[in-house]
């Protein structure tokens, strides 16, 4: 069961404020995309190594990003298996200059569903180098407890398939998941976020963060909506940490009627 505890969000003792990770793919441009990161207030963002040009400053999102409020998080997009994850994973450590890594080992091509034996591997071998391992993974909770053996910071399970919009499809599997994964794990939302309420929903059941790209990226006012997002994330929090009723099959009167006058 999550704590309800207001403790931090912190990955491997590394405290943020916000609680909203953001993804800096499918932004019409670069200027967009800072100003959206801005509007969120996060701290965070994911960055796709095979995706950056480091060679030509002007097409380097890197150079956009505001990296003075801003910690970069590279992943490893686009890898279908553990040994180009590996070699991907090294290579953001050369080029970012960070040990952190988002783990993404793909294993299909159009669900983009995670590879979970692949993802498993991966995590041993780069958790024993030294990496942050930051597993994207499905909301089982046996291959969650898997990747955390392996050496896993954190879980990064799916809503729903990565940029579908589409919410929470089920919300059996990540209670489950969230009963079952220690408080102390770091628990992010990532994939298949569309709306605000998405975002809320996932702090409301006591995930610790959310990672949205699409949702943002392809808004038709991406930087409002970054910031309709972030309000999301915070409301959602606060809902969990105050702890909602519970839900009754009937109705419960606003004004009980035991001391009412002229009863």
């Amino acid at each position: 069961m999550r704590s309800k505890e207001d403790r931090s969000f912190a990955i491997a003792g590394k405290v943020f404020k916000s609680r909203l990770i953001l993804g800096t793919g499918k932004y019409a441009n670069f200027q967009i995309m800072r100003e959206a990161i801005e509007a969120s207030g996060t701290e965070l963002v994911t960055v796709a190594i095979r995706r950056v040009n480091f060679e030509n400053p002007q097409e380097n999102l890197i150079n956009y990003l505001p990296l003075d409020k801003v910690e970069l998080l590279p992943n490893t997009a686009g890898c279908y298996t553990a040994e180009e994850a590996i070699r991907v994973a090294r290579l953001a450590s050369e080029l970012c200059d960070t040990n952190l890594i988002k783990l993404e080992v793909i294993g299909h091509e159009k669900t983009l569903l995670p590879d979970i034996l692949a993802t498993i591997e991966a995590t041993k071998i780069l958790a024993k180098e030294g990496f942050i391992v930051m597993p994207y993974t499905n909301s089982d909770p046996v291959a969650a407890m898997k990747l955390l053996e392996a050496g896993a910071a954190c879980v990064m399970p799916l809503a729903s398939p990565i940029g579908s919009g589409q919410g929470f499809l089920d919300f059996t599997s990540i209670e489950l998941l969230m009963e079952i994964i220690p408080s102390d794990v770091p628990l992010i939302v990532d994939a298949g976020i569309g709306v605000p309420s998405d975002a809320s929903q996932a702090m409301e059941l006591g995930a610790d963060a959310v990672l949205v790209n699409t949702a943002i990226a392809k808004a038709q006012n991406p930087v409002l909506m970054a910031e309709a997002i972030k309000l999301g994330v915070e409301a959602g929090r606060k809902a969990f940490l105050a702890g909602r009723i519970p839900k009754v099959r009937y109705a419960s009167a606003s004004s009980p009627l035991e001391g009412r006058v002229g009863s």
